[in-house]
Order: structure tokens, then sequence, then C-alpha cells
């Protein structure tokens, strides 16, 4: 699958956006999802599937001052 450009392997068992983005370590964080093209939800997460050949679009927000 490829994130954010980048052809990476994640575990078999990671097979929802929700289990990607844990393995990924970035749980704690705010976040834009895209997959395959389209904006998801933060609800959405749990329940979409990811397979091999995807495309995720992780955005993350850093604060500053």
């Amino acid at each position: 699958m490829k994130i954010n450009g980048d052809v990476i392997t994640v575990e078999d068992n990671n097979k929802t956006v929700e289990h990607v983005i844990a393995h990924l370590g970035l749980e704690a964080k705010s976040l834009i999802v895209e997959h395959n093209q389209h904006i998801l939800k933060k609800e959405e997460h749990p329940e979409t599937l990811v397979t091999d050949g995807d495309r995720l679009e992780i955005v993350h927000f850093v604060g500053g001052g």
C-alpha cells in the first residue's frame, strides 16, 4: 500500500484505516485521512477496509507559536 506516496508494508492484521493509523503510532493525533482519493470522516476509520494497492494520504496538524 502507499501511504503519503511511499510504499509501506503493513501486517496482514491491519485491515482497517483505524488499524493502520495505530500501526503507525498516530492514533493520538488529529488527522485528516484520504483513502483512494476519498476524504474519510473519523467515524469511518474503523469500518473502512484497506487492501493491497490502496493509497492513503495522512495529514496531521502541528502546533506552533
